[in-house]
């Protein structure tokens, strides 16, 4: 699937993003890439970006009294991406609920700007025994900022 950036399947920018090639630990014995390999980049950048933003998930407890989890991610691989390809990650912030946020990430490969696969992580917010509250009003604003 090659779509421009003018056609992407999400209106809004991306709130954060990187680049990286693809290497061998990141492909199959066939140079395609191992379709787990998408969940931890897309960990580390969305870590990143909220760290960058003020919330150090290491130290939420302590300053806040709550911290996050992933309750569920979802991919879908719509093209091949191979060893070496370059791929920029891009991350935006979707739906925001009671409890949860949804981050969106689309993969793209930078050489013919082709969406080679497009994902879903919902975060919600737990209390130090582990159970779902509400989104904290600091980190709500925060999230509805990012998306004016």
């Amino acid at each position: 699937m090659q779509i421009n950036s003018a056609q992407s399947p999400t209106t809004l920018g991306p709130v954060h993003e990187h680049t990286q090639r693809l290497s061998y630990a990141d492909t199959d014995p066939a140079g395609i890439l191992y379709y787990a390999t998408w969940f931890p980049r897309m960990e580390a950048l969305q870590t990143e970006w909220l760290l960058l933003s003020g919330f150090r998930q290491d130290t939420l407890l302590e300053r806040f009294g709550w911290w996050t989890a992933s309750r569920a991610t979802h991919c879908d691989y719509l093209q091949a991406a191979r060893l070496f390809d370059e791929i920029t990650i891009e991350l935006r912030v979707g739906e925001i609920g009671n409890c949860s946020v949804r981050f969106d990430f689309e993969m793209w490969r930078r050489s013919d700007r082709t969406l080679t696969a497009t994902a879903s992580n919902w975060l919600v917010t737990v209390s130090p025994e582990q159970k779902a509250i509400r989104l904290p009003e600091n980190f709500r604003a925060f999230l509805e900022s990012s998306t004016a």
